[in-house]
């Protein structure tokens, strides 16, 4: 399933997508964000091997954010002849994970990013968690309705998949976005869920389906801490996942990981 294309509103869309997280060294990954600021980071090259790899293994489509280190990194893999499907995020800023300033992040210029996306093979751009997580709505429904002028689909990005969730109907038109992309696994890792048993996991879900939105899962790998085994036979159990997000930190990893994906 996952390395089929998504084919709605007259795109294809690869249903496994290359995450950017490793790349970016984002801080939810604890202390390896170190190594992977010094391997991956401030190494384009390195970064630009795994994407090579994660093509090669299959993966057609990569999340980007406009970030020059990230972009020399892509530019490296298609020079190599990686053709990718850009996902982009809209807005990202330099706002602390663990501590973030939402009035900060939404200081961003977002319009300079869906420029600059606009010029790459992307079908969806997605507004950045820490804009639709500052659930200033005016804000949210000016960038959905930029992105939507540009040709891509558009879709939201949230740290808070149950508190979102709820939210969205009675603040946003609903018909302005196609997709969501959630924080995703079976431990409920980066969720706003306490715990995930049988009954928790059913209300969320009915909830998520009540959207009606392609839902792409992010985080499936608990930032490390489940085995790629076991997050994918988790994903294997749901039937309401579209696509799918996966960081990937060295070449081996990509090997191995969308390998075992491929048997699911």
């Amino acid at each position: 399933m996952f390395f089929e294309d998504l084919e709605y509103k007259g795109k294809e869309i690869p249903r496994t997508i290359l995450g950017y997280g490793p790349f970016m060294a984002e801080l939810y990954f604890g202390h390896r964000s170190r190594l992977y600021l010094d391997d991956l980071y401030n190494n384009p090259q390195n970064a630009a091997n795994v994407i090579i790899e994660s093509y090669d293994q299959g993966v057609r489509a990569i999340n980007l954010v406009n970030d020059s280190k990230l972009l020399e990194a892509y530019d490296l893999a298609v020079d190599a002849g990686c053709e990718m499907k850009v996902i982009a995020t809209i807005g990202k800023s330099d706002v602390d994970y663990l501590n973030p300033n939402y009035e900060v992040a939404k200081e961003v210029d977002w319009d300079e990013d869906i420029d600059l996306f606009s010029t790459y093979d992307c079908p969806i751009m997605l507004v950045d968690e820490f804009i639709t997580d500052a659930y200033d709505w005016r804000l949210t429904t000016r960038m959905l309705n930029r992105i939507n002028d540009t040709g891509s689909l558009s879709g939201l990005v949230t740290a808070f998949p149950s508190r979102t969730t709820d939210l969205l109907a009675d603040n946003l038109d609903m018909d302005l976005f196609d997709f969501y992309m959630i924080p995703l696994n079976s431990l409920s890792y980066m969720m706003d869920i306490n715990a995930f048993n049988a009954s928790q996991r059913q209300e969320f879900v009915d909830r998520l389906l009540a959207l009606n939105k392609k839902v792409i899962a992010t985080r499936v790998l608990a930032a490390g801490v489940l085995k790629p085994n076991e997050a994918f036979s988790f994903l294997k159990s749901v039937d309401y996942v579209d696509a799918i997000s996966i960081g990937v930190a060295k070449v081996e990893e990509a090997r191995e990981d969308f390998e075992l994906l491929k048997e699911f």
